[in-house]
């Protein structure tokens, strides 16, 4: 269960970081609220998470998959640059994350 709520917590960093982004520096009220929910929501899925992964691996994993996910979002929503160095920089952030997930015990 502990693999669930971290990919459920990515993903609510990816929510997150969106909302911020269209919340214009926390002056339009509805993106403000959806990304301190969505915060909230990550950090303590994040830390449901720890009770049983190591610490090393939970954290690589959760930023991992917020910055993986806002660089898609970034592409395909907002339509930002998606040049050959970022997406090879992506996918190395993947082939970590991958690692990771390999060598972790739990």
């Amino acid at each position: 269960m502990a693999w669930v709520y971290l990919g459920i917590a990515g993903l609510f960093e990816i929510v997150w970081a969106f909302s911020m982004k269209q919340s214009e520096g926390f002056t339009r009220l509805g993106p403000s609220l959806i990304t301190f929910v969505a915060m909230i929501a990550s950090i303590a899925l994040l830390s449901l998470s720890m009770k049983s992964l190591p610490l090393g691996t939970a954290y690589t994993i959760w930023t991992g998959i917020g910055a993986v996910g806002a660089f898609l979002v970034g592409i395909f929503v907002l339509g930002e640059q998606a040049s050959a160095m970022r997406i090879g920089a992506a996918l190395l952030i993947v082939s970590g994350l991958l690692l990771m997930k390999m060598s972790s015990p739990a």
